[in-house]
């Protein structure tokens, strides 16, 4: 894992991270929010390496590709508990509730897809 150039020791989690910066530049959450993602999306891809987090190291641009899946895996993990919250949460009741339900039926067969999809490339 390497770090930025700047030497810039990186907080221990992204919240943290983020009321930092409003503190340092006088933006607001959503700015900063916006300007992160824009890291992650152009600068990182314009420049082939992806920038990751993790809680030892922060937020860091590593050139290892393992840091790169490992990343991507805790995304697909946390994507994977929320898509089910959603379905035995929310689309199981509705069924329950109302079998006949086309969009509710469709949407949990869509989704039971997904859920199988992100649960294989998260291992």
């Amino acid at each position: 894992m390497t770090r930025s150039s700047q030497g810039i020791e990186p907080p221990s989690d992204p919240e943290r991270f983020t009321y930092q910066l409003m503190a340092a530049t006088r933006l607001t959450r959503s700015q900063i929010g916006r300007g992160i993602r824009h890291v992650r999306d152009v600068v990182a891809a314009e420049n082939l390496t992806p920038i990751t987090w993790t809680r030892r190291d922060g937020f860091m641009f590593s050139d290892d590709p393992a840091d790169w899946i490992q990343y991507v895996k805790r995304q697909f993990r946390q994507t994977l508990g929320r898509l089910t919250r959603v379905i035995t949460g929310t689309l199981d009741p509705h069924l329950a509730r109302y079998p006949d339900d086309e969009w509710a039926q469709l949407a949990t067969a869509q989704l039971t897809g997904v859920r199988a999809t992100l649960a294989q490339l998260s291992k």
